[in-house]
C-alpha cells in the first residue's frame, strides 16, 4: 500500500523541476494527480512518464481565478474529489542589485509565486466547506525567506508573503479541518537556479552557493517530493501552520 492511497492531489508548477518531481513521487505512493502547467508540452511529458490514469494533465494559468475554477471543475470530472492543492508553481528573477531589478520581474515574483494562494483559497476552501471535506494545502515557500541573500530580495520578499499567507490561513481554517502548511527548499536543481547565481550556472557559481549549505549539495526534486508526501499524508494530520526547511542545513548555517 502507498501512503497516498486514495486521495487526488492538484499539483501546479508540474511541468518540470520540483513539481515534475513531486508528480512522480505522489503517484508512486498511490495518488492521483491533475498536473497544472502554463506550459503544454512541459504538462504533457509529464503525465506521459507517469502509469497509464494516474494523471491527467492540464494545461492553465494558475494566476487567473477562471484557471482555478477550471481546474476544480477539470479535477472533480476526472477524479471526482480533491484532497490536497501543492501550488508548486514559481518563478525567481534574474539575480540582479535590488534597486535595478525591472519593475516588470518585481511585479511577476508576486502574481506567479502569491496571487495562486490566494486563488486556490478562494475557489478550493468554498468546496471543500460544503462537501465536508478536511482537505490540505502545501505551499512552496523558500528558505530564502528567513535567510535572504543580495540579489534575490524581491524573490525572498515574495516567499516571505507566502509563508504569511500560509500560517494565517491555517488558523482561519483549522476549524474546518483545513490545514496549511509550506515547505522551504534551498536552491534547486531547477532550471531556476542559472537565475539565483546571476544568469549562467558555472562550476564556479555553483561552489559559491554551496558554500552556504552545510550539507553540500543543492536541493533535488525528490526532497522536496518526500516532504509533499509527508505532509499530504495521514500521518501529518495533526500539522498546519507550519513551514519546513527541506534546505541541507542552509537555515543554521
Amino acid at each position: 500500500m502507498g501512503r497516498l492511497d486514495g486521495k487526488v492531489i492538484i499539483v501546479t508548477g508540474a511541468g518540470a523541476g520540483f513539481g515534475r518531481g513531486i508528480v512522480k513521487k505522489i503517484i508512486a505512493e498511490g495518488a492521483k494527480v491533475l498536473a497544472v502547467d502554463i506550459h503544454q508540452d512541459n504538462v504533457e511529458a509529464t503525465a506521459q512518464s507517469a502509469p497509464q490514469g494516474s494523471c491527467v494533465p492540464h494545461n492553465n494559468d494558475v494566476t487567473i481565478e477562471s484557471s482555478w475554477r477550471d481546474i476544480l471543475e477539470t479535477c472533480l470530472n476526472n477524479f471526482e474529489r480533491v484532497d490536497v492543492v501543492v501550488n508548486c508553481a514559481g518563478v525567481v528573477h534574474n539575480a540582479a542589485p535590488s534597486h535595478e531589478v525591472p519593475e516588470d520581474q518585481f511585479d511577476l515574483m508576486f502574481k506567479v509565486n502569491v496571487k495562486p494562494i490566494y486563488l486556490s483559497t478562494k475557489v478550493i476552501v468554498p468546496y471543500w466547506r460544503e462537501k465536508k471535506l478536511q482537505g490540505s494545502f502545501i505551499n512552496l515557500s523558500s528558505i530564502s525567506e528567513p535567510r535572504p541573500r543580495p540579489f534575490v530580495v524581491w524573490y525572498a520578499a515574495s516567499k516571505g508573503a507566502v509563508t504569511v499567507a500560509t500560517r494565517g490561513l491555517a488558523a482561519e481554517y483549522a476549524a474546518d479541518g483545513i490545514r496549511y502548511n509550506c515547505i522551504r527548499p534551498a536552491v534547486g536543481e531547477t532550471a531556476m537556479l542559472a537565475k539565483v547565481v546571476g544568469g549562467t550556472d558555472t562550476p564556479e557559481a555553483r561552489k559559491k552557493i554551496l558554500g552556504t549549505i552545510p550539507l553540500g549539495r543543492v536541493c533535488l526534486p525528490e526532497d522536496v517530493a518526500n516532504m509533499v508526501t509527508f505532509l499530504a499524508s495521514d500521518e501529518a494530520s495533526f500539522l498546519t501552520g507550519g513551514a519546513y526547511n527541506v534546505d541541507g542545513g542552509r537555515d543554521v548555517s
